[in-house]
């Protein structure tokens, strides 16, 4: 039986439940994010969209990971506030209680959903955190601000921030995290986020935010008009871009300089992070997004593995038995 536990923060009253897990019924009906307040609140997604990036109810991708029952989940646990009085939630997934030795690796999980809706704990996220902790790697998968109430960089300092609440010796001693070895996961948007923390900053890979490595699927990580302009982007595409930039879609680089800063691909270093990049060939994210990232990567001399499947699945859509286990293999060389 995997074990619930839910806690909250200020005014929220802590709870514990235990339940058995399974992937389509840990959360339901969730989300479009409602404004913020002024008032202490947890991001709190509502509506009737499901909040998943993979689309349909197609048991595909990280839909068809069934989890073991004797993971262990904390639920809502706050890992900060900001100043508008948005209260930062995040859940962590851990490989069984009975299981004691060494520290372990960690990874932070983050949810797509084009920067404006998403949920931790929807069926299919849940199921990618739950996926996480069965590969044996404490998973904290995160809320963070989303669009239109918070743009770039909002979201980037929120998952910033999980990566230094997890470093905390508090978390350190709690869930038993090595320090040392955080690694970050991402698709669609929060692939984007995924690859952003990585790149973010210069030199060693274990402190501060810093992560050791970094796994994303489907992600938007050249942002810039020339890059969106050579691969014949969507509309689609170029609005959620540009309402997540805050800038017209397909604003020149004087216009909209933040496109820059929130590409990974323009802030590669030497000291970043392995990086494993997967991608569907006819998806809604154009393969160029992928492939010029890696080539970049490998310039740089950053180590790079990108896994091109066929298909139009998006982000943790492709995430199937096979992908699962190239990521988890990744993870593991990097991370263990």
């Amino acid at each position: 039986m995997t074990s619930t536990r839910m806690a909250g923060g200020p005014g929220i009253r802590a709870r514990r439940i235990a339940s058995v897990v399974t992937a389509a019924a840990v959360i339901t009906g969730v989300i479009m994010l409602s404004g913020f307040h002024t008032e202490l609140r947890e991001i709190s997604p509502k509506g009737t969209d499901a909040a998943s990036e993979v689309i349909g109810s197609a048991v595909i991708g990280i839909r068809t990971f069934t989890p073991p029952g004797n993971l262990v989940v904390d639920a809502d646990l706050e890992y900060g506030v900001r100043d508008d009085g948005t209260l930062l939630t995040l859940d962590v997934c851990s490989p069984p209680e009975s299981v004691l030795g060494e520290a372990r690796p960690a990874v932070v999980s983050i949810h797509g959903g084009s920067w404006a809706r998403g949920d931790k704990a929807n069926a299919d996220w849940r199921n990618v955190c739950l996926w996480l902790a069965s590969e044996g790697f404490v998973a904290a998968s995160v809320n963070y601000r989303l669009v239109p109430d918070a743009r770039f960089p909002a979201a980037i300092d929120d998952v910033a921030l999980a990566v230094e609440w997890l470093r905390a010796p508090e978390q350190v001693e709690r869930f038993g995290i090595d320090p040392e070895r955080i690694g970050a996961f991402g698709g669609s948007a929060g692939g984007n986020l995924a690859a952003l923390l990585g790149m973010t900053g210069e030199g060693a890979l274990d402190e501060g935010s810093r992560v050791a490595a970094v796994a994303e699927l489907s992600g938007p990580v050249g942002l810039g008009a020339a890059e969106l302009e050579a691969d014949a982007a969507s509309d689609w595409l170029r609005t959620i871009v540009g309402e997540y930039l805050g800038c017209e879609p397909g604003a020149s680089p004087e216009a909209c300089p933040q496109a820059l800063d929130a590409s990974p691909g323009m802030r590669i270093d030497p000291s970043d992070p392995p990086v494993f990049i997967g991608h569907a060939d006819a998806e809604s994210v154009p393969l160029g997004q992928s492939t010029r990232f890696a080539a970049a990567l490998a310039a740089a001399g950053v180590p790079v593995e990108l896994a091109v499947v066929p298909g139009t699945a998006h982000s943790i859509g492709i995430l199937d038995e096979a992908l699962r286990a190239r990521v988890a293999a990744f993870l593991h060389a990097h991370l263990d």
